[in-house]
């Protein structure tokens, strides 16, 4: 009897696994906030598989996703240098940001549907002005440390839930003249030194509470979640280069005016 309880519980919470890992891989990378989306299913429908240490498998698998599909890009360093340095130097401004607002309690209280509806809606028109931006710029030849920074300081933003990390710095791209499919590329690659910031400090918090050792729900969470961000990464560079951003403009703003609507009606 307690076998099969258990045997139960196990396909429940995978089911429970397989849904948070659609989520966060499929709403990673589109400009929509996934983490918007983890905290309103989370909130709503109180899933007993979201601990800590799957979010941080969620996005480990996020991670493992970016470095599989652009493993020829960083792979061959010598020759994409300038650009990964550029990264690296649009990273600098969100880790010390990030630490302080995490540690401090200060994410966790603005995790509330009424500023995720808020910042879903204004960061939203503010990516519909952006994508009007005439293009421009090139990686090649425009992608500078000063556009890095610039790339870096918008970054910050997404640590509000609901501005969405993907949509805003495809936002900054496209105000800097670069096209839909650079501006995403370079979004792409911010996210990986960001989550892998995010991992370790989870790890981190984990390992000094000595709570929650890995376990079959962790590794199946890091298998689903880089299986759906892969698909995401790839299927999402083929439309935005022959498609706009409207349909996800056109979310945000369904999804705003249900979570503010809630919130005030």
């Amino acid at each position: 009897m307690h076998t099969s309880y258990a045997i139960i519980q196990i396909m429940l919470s995978s089911v429970e696994i397989l849904i948070l890992s659609a989520i966060q891989g499929i709403s990673e990378f589109l400009p929509v906030s996934s983490v918007a989306h983890l905290e309103l299913i989370a909130q709503y429908y109180n899933f007993t598989s979201g601990n800590t240490l799957i979010y941080i498998c969620l996005h480990l698998g996020s991670l493992l996703a970016i470095v599989i599909y652009f493993r020829s890009d960083l792979f061959n360093f010598v020759k994409n240098k300038n650009f990964l340095t550029k990264i690296l130097i649009a990273t600098i401004p969100i880790i010390p940001v990030g630490y302080i607002l995490f540690e401090s309690g200060v994410i966790k209280k603005l995790s509330s549907p009424e500023v995720i509806g808020w910042m879903s809606l204004i960061f939203g028109i503010l990516l519909y002005i952006s994508d009007k931006t005439k293009i421009r710029s090139k990686i090649e030849t425009h992608f500078t440390n000063t556009s890095a920074i610039i790339f870096g300081l918008f970054q910050v933003l997404a640590l509000i839930p609901g501005v969405s990390r993907s949509g805003i710095t495809i936002t900054s791209g496209r105000l800097l003249g670069f096209d839909r499919f650079d501006s995403a590329k370079i979004s792409f690659f911010l996210a990986i030194p960001a989550l892998t910031a995010a991992s370790l400090l989870g790890i981190f918090n984990i390992y000094k509470e000595g709570s929650a050792e890995l376990n079959f729900l962790a590794i199946i969470a890091v298998i689903f979640s880089t299986i759906f961000s892969y698909l995401t990464i790839a299927v999402f560079l083929n439309f935005i280069k022959k498609f706009s951003l409207k349909i996800f403009i056109i979310y945000r703003m369904i999804l705003s005016i249900f979570l503010l609507a809630i919130v005030y009606l």
